[in-house]
């Protein structure tokens, strides 16, 4: 079988096209880059959306804690509080077993015990809630003189806060947005341990890692092909977010810009 066979066979097993079963024999390296390439797909969606979706809400959440209204601090306080105190492996078991329990009485639950949503879940409100603690950091941050100056101009209301306060707040915000986004990325991962089954048995990059590592007892091939893939989208996402942080900063002068520093987060 040539690579380009075991490309068709199974560049997109892991959402359910292409060949059923997995290679028993012959564990190429063009079929371990192929399957945890596939697998990478859902890591991708994961991440993807749970950025985009959580990304809406971290901006309610920065809101909501910096209202001087209890009824709108309080829930959102508590709610970073609870997500950011709290492990993401724990989060997942959690909402897992409460999915479980709700589907026994309400059909309308079932879709919520698999991956593709349950899992998703999780991961959009644990990002808000550390999301929108950095988002309320950079709100508070925003220069009372650009405030000023807002209401100088005749700005009130949502246009002050399209023109002047969110802008702002994101241009403080980005560089460590950006380092959010790539722990979340790399937080993925742990969907495959957290209990939510795979739509039809296809897994993520993690699962078909872990599948060559047991099947080939030689782990140092499946799991550094695994992290190569995660270094190219860590650059991926760099590169996007370098894009957006220059663009939001389109109006200082190139000397006093700022600019995007990576600090890896070792421990959360």
């Amino acid at each position: 079988m040539s690579c380009w066979d075991t490309v068709q066979m199974y560049a997109f097993r892991s959402l359910g096209y292409g060949e059923r079963l997995l290679p028993r024999d012959d564990f190429t390296l063009c079929k371990q880059v192929v399957l945890i390439g596939s697998g990478m797909i859902w890591n991708v969606y994961f991440g993807l959306v749970a950025l985009m979706t959580g990304f809406v809400l971290a901006t309610a959440l920065a809101l909501g804690k910096a209202s001087v209204r209890p009824w709108l601090r309080k829930p959102a306080e508590w709610f970073i509080f609870i997500f950011r105190g709290s492990p993401l492996f724990i989060q997942f078991f959690f909402a897992y077993f409460t999915f479980q329990s709700l589907k026994s009485v309400y059909p309308f639950f079932d879709p919520f015990t698999s991956a593709w949503l349950g899992a998703l879940i999780v991961l959009v409100l644990n990002t808000a809630a550390y999301s929108g603690e950095i988002f309320y950091g950079a709100l508070l941050s925003v220069p009372k003189g650009d405030l000023e100056a807002a209401d100088a101009y005749g700005f009130a209301g949502w246009a002050k806060f399209r023109k002047i306060t969110w802008p702002t707040m994101l241009r403080l915000a980005w560089p460590a947005y950006t380092n959010e986004a790539i722990f979340l990325f790399h937080a993925t991962t742990l969907v495959f341990f957290s209990g939510f089954p795979a739509r039809q048995q296809g897994g993520d990059a993690l699962y078909y890692a872990q599948y060559f590592a047991d099947k080939t007892f030689n782990p140092f091939v499946p799991y550094p092909i695994l992290a190569c893939y995660f270094i190219l989208v860590t650059l991926a996402i760099i590169g996007v977010f370098g894009l957006v942080n220059r663009r939001l900063n389109r109006h200082l002068p190139s000397a006093v810009r700022s600019r995007l520093r990576l600090k890896p987060q070792l421990l959360r």
